[in-house]
């Protein structure tokens, strides 16, 4: 029984690394489903899927948290070494994020200029590839959250 439990416990940590989560991360669910969200939209134009830009995933919630600190959102960009920026700033809740913010950038579009459709031309573009979604939750709970594209 020992044994078998053994190789139990090993196999289990053998693929955890597989699963393609982040335990150390309390963000990350919620930086997956923003990704699919923007890629829901980006389909209905039938326009590629961004990839998940997990590596400037960090630099993203310091972004987020600095824009909270100072209260200006894009204060922070291009910090990250992203072409665009959208951001999501004061919200309150991460539900709201992915469930409010992002459908209101998306109902910007179709259209220009990018100072009226600019968060909607960011999500819908094909010169970028690849999107980071940072968040920051302040002390009183409001939620602050990036979208960094390349």
């Amino acid at each position: 029984m020992r044994r078998t439990a053994a190789v139990a416990i090993g196999l289990l940590a053998a693929l955890a690394p597989a699963c393609g989560c982040d335990d150390d991360d309390p963000y990350d669910s919620y930086r997956q489903r923003c990704v699919d969200k923007i890629n829901r939209f980006r389909a209905t134009e039938g326009k590629p899927a961004y990839a998940r830009w997990t590596s400037a995933e960090s630099c993203a919630d310091s972004e987020a948290q600095s824009d909270s600190e100072t209260g200006t959102a894009h204060g922070a960009f291009p910090s990250c070494g992203e072409r665009a920026q959208n951001e999501c700033p004061g919200w309150g809740s991460l539900e709201q994020i992915i469930d409010g913010c992002l459908d209101m950038m998306w109902a910007e579009g179709p259209g220009e200029p990018f100072s009226a459709h600019g968060h909607y031309l960011n999500m819908s573009s094909t010169s970028y590839t690849q999107v980071a979604c940072g968040f920051y939750v302040t002390a009183s709970g409001r939620v602050w959250a990036v979208q960094d594209f390349r």
